[in-house]
């Protein structure tokens, strides 16, 4: 790689994150629900509001651990968007759930309101209805909270792998499901290489959650002193994070006000630099509705069509710069197709699938770094064949 590549995420090491793994190796306690693990997840649960928040060794996970808790299986339907990463779909199959993919909403990406009304009320076996923050930025979370109310068999999850410390107002993102999870994979804001959390908001769910996290066993009640010995209670998995990784996550946590200014930079810049020619070349920059505070995750343009999106992404590629696209559309997919409940038909999706473009975005990235991706990316639109109108 060359000194003039830039690339989505360049792990840097600022705190006291090593310290803090070497602290966890010092102590022993190298598996999970260790120190480290108390100190995230008090943290987490603290920020939500919420009964607990318990650490898993991904998003996935934590996803699969919301399936076993509403004990899912053949005959249940789960809706999710066609928009978003498969694991927020896969987690699902695994039980043998079927799919209903919903639409999004043009502007910020998040599922639509109305697909989802319809849906619910076609689909009578509808079990979940997964809403996630796409970007960070919060949809019609609370729109999408009242009608899943509305059907006492349904819950709602969020999937919030790009949203911590998101918020609606006063009211943090991972706050209006029954669940949330979280993400800390090395692509996200807050890293420990792999990593997640699922956070539960219904003191009810505590009991169960722990003993799936913990092989099926009751072992937390062992560790409260709540029985004289931990048996095989139900179904789990090994979910836990290991304390180790909780330690390097408690030190990109214990930098969370930085973190999150640096990257409010890196957008804010990005966002002054192309609004002014954003008509002339024919972009969308980042919806953000008011009373949003995005958890400044990415940054994402909406181009005018899809040659012009694959035209930009070439040019930003061979000149090292690299940025890419999302997502492929999951009920386009051998998998979508093959798990699906029903056929879908999402052409929000499809529209903002062939023509969105996100650009580099880290912590450290430079005010110079940001000026050459905006440079290379304005020439390659500016020599493609003209400006054009963006079509939202």
């Amino acid at each position: 790689m060359s000194d003039r590549s830039i690339r989505f995420n360049v792990p840097t090491v600022e705190g006291r994150e090593l310290e803090h793994v070497a602290a966890a190796v010092r102590g022993g306690h190298t598996a999970s629900s260790g120190p480290f693990t108390e100190l995230v997840s008090t943290l987490l649960a603290e920020h939500h509001g919420a009964p607990d928040a318990l650490l898993t060794t991904s998003c996935t996970d934590a996803l699969e651990m919301t399936a076993l808790m509403l004990d899912l299986g053949p005959g249940d339907a789960v809706v999710v968007p066609s928009f978003t990463f498969v694991t927020s779909a896969l987690a699902y199959t695994r039980t043998g759930a079927r799919l209903l993919f919903c639409d999004i909403e043009r502007d910020t990406l998040a599922l639509d309101p109305v697909q989802l009304e319809r849906l619910l009320a076609t689909h009578p076996n509808v079990r979940c209805v997964v809403h996630v923050h796409y970007a960070g930025i919060a949809g019609r979370i609370a729109e999408v909270a009242d009608l899943v109310a509305r059907y006492p068999r349904v819950t709602l999850v969020e999937d919030n792998a790009h949203g911590l410390f998101g918020m609606v107002g006063e009211r943090t993102l991972g706050t209006y499901g029954r669940f949330s999870t979280l993400s800390f994979h090395e692509t996200k804001n807050f890293i420990c290489g792999e990593g997640g959390a699922l956070i539960v908001n219904d003191e009810a769910d505590v009991g169960r959650a722990h003993v799936l996290l913990d092989k099926g066993t009751d072992r937390r009640a062992f560790s409260l002193g709540l029985t004289d010995k931990y048996t095989w209670r139900d179904t789990g998995s090994s979910f836990g994070l290991s304390d180790m990784l909780a330690a390097y996550l408690w030190g990109q946590l214990e930098q969370r006000e930085t973190i999150l200014a640096q990257r409010r930079g890196v957008f804010d810049r990005y966002a002054a630099s192309l609004a002014p020619v954003a008509d002339e070349v024919g972009i969308r920059l980042p919806v953000v509705p008011e009373g949003r505070t995005p958890a400044w995750h990415m940054f994402h343009l909406l181009l005018p069509d899809a040659s012009s999106r694959d035209h930009a992404l070439d040019a930003l590629r061979r000149a090292g710069v690299h940025a890419t696209f999302h997502y492929v559309p999951l009920h386009r997919s051998d998998g979508g197709r093959r798990f699906a409940a029903a056929p879908s038909e999402c052409p929000v999706t499809d529209d903002v699938s062939a023509r969105l473009l996100r650009l580099p975005f880290h912590n450290r990235m430079s005010a110079s770094e940001q000026e050459r991706v905006v440079g290379v990316l304005l020439d390659s639109l500016r020599t493609y064949g003209g400006a054009s109108a963006a079509t939202g």
